[in-house]
């Protein structure tokens, strides 16, 4: 198979696995998800703008790298203490509301 082939085999294999995965996907509400982030203040800041050195800005971050995060902290793909407890009662819409809130803020 010549390289070109392959590439676009990967590149529609890559598609329709996003495509999957968004498509099962809760479009976030970034207003609910405003509603929703008074928790995540604490350690990411009012607006995702945290001002503890050692936790991250949420602020402007994509909206799917988000979702993945949270979850991975939820699902225990990731681990960290505080962030897998306080993601562990998150459903998928909320996650999804809370990215959106998050990825909208520049």
């Amino acid at each position: 198979m010549n390289v070109s082939v392959s590439r676009g085999l990967l590149l529609s294999s890559a598609m329709l696995a996003t495509a999957l995965m968004l498509g099962n996907a809760h479009a976030g509400d970034a207003v609910v998800g405003k509603a929703k982030s008074a928790t995540c203040a604490a350690c990411h800041g009012v607006n995702g703008k945290s001002s503890i050195p050692t936790n991250p800005h949420l602020a402007g971050q994509q909206e799917l790298y988000l979702v993945k995060a949270i979850k991975d902290y939820r699902d225990g793909k990731r681990k960290d203490p505080m962030m897998s407890t306080m993601a562990a009662k998150l459903s998928d819409a909320d996650i999804a509301d809370l990215a959106a809130f998050f990825a909208g803020i520049k």
